[in-house]
């Protein structure tokens, strides 16, 4: 049996620091996903796909150990956001208007033929509301800017501002992509000024007149 492995700590992409912008090239990686609409706090899609990536993500996690002799760490819940007007962000938090998929990185030797077992057994009795919604696919983010938010989600409007309107253009890039949170704290079990989220935003250089390369 080999030693378990935490990817939170091998992935140079899942470290973050407070009140620092950082560069990183982000590695292709493949998540279990649900989508949805609408404001987390209120949707039940949320909830329900929140109560479905966990048991899931467990499963899988035991039959790596079991069958396949390869244990790991479960990986924090992400997420990406956006909505047609991404000022929803950073201005208005109108959050009825945000788009979302929640998403869990699920190691790579982890197939398609495992998550479907891992499906039907998480099915089996009391079925996850968002079973059927779930899928797994690969991400590419690339380059990205990150860096560490601590407290409630509400609050980071001015890191984000500042992610968007000054570190971003001022360094010759745009966005491109969603917006994309890591949740280092589950916010089931923590206070809201203990959270622990790492801001993502994947970008890509400006060509002269502002267009992307």
């Amino acid at each position: 049996m080999s030693d378990k492995i935490d990817f939170k700590k091998t992935i140079d992409a899942y470290h973050a620091t407070a009140g620092q912008f950082r560069v990183v090239e982000v590695p292709d990686l493949q998540y279990l996903m649900i989508d949805g609409h609408g404001d987390p706090n209120t949707s039940v899609a949320f909830t329900g796909a929140v109560e479905t990536l966990y048991p899931v993500a467990y499963k899988l996690k035991f039959a790596s150990k079991r069958e396949l002799g390869r244990d790991y760490v479960v990986m924090p819940l992400e997420g990406l956001w956006w909505a047609e007007d991404m000022a929803a962000f950073t201005a208005s938090r109108d959050k009825s208007r945000w788009d979302w998929t929640l998403l869990m990185m699920v190691p790579d030797w982890i197939d398609r033929d495992v998550v479907a077992t891992a499906v039907a057994d998480a099915g089996a009795k009391n079925p996850p509301a968002r079973l059927d919604d779930l899928r797994l696919e690969r991400l590419v983010e690339g380059r990205c800017v990150q860096t560490l938010h601590l407290g409630s989600f509400d609050d980071e409007t001015e890191v984000l501002a500042r992610l968007h309107d000054e570190f971003i253009p001022e360094h010759g890039w745009s966005m491109v992509g969603r917006h994309h949170e890591i949740y280092l704290t589950d916010s089931r079990k923590v206070a809201p000024e203990k959270s622990r989220t790492i801001l993502r935003q994947q970008v890509a250089p400006r060509r002269r007149g502002g267009e992307r390369r």
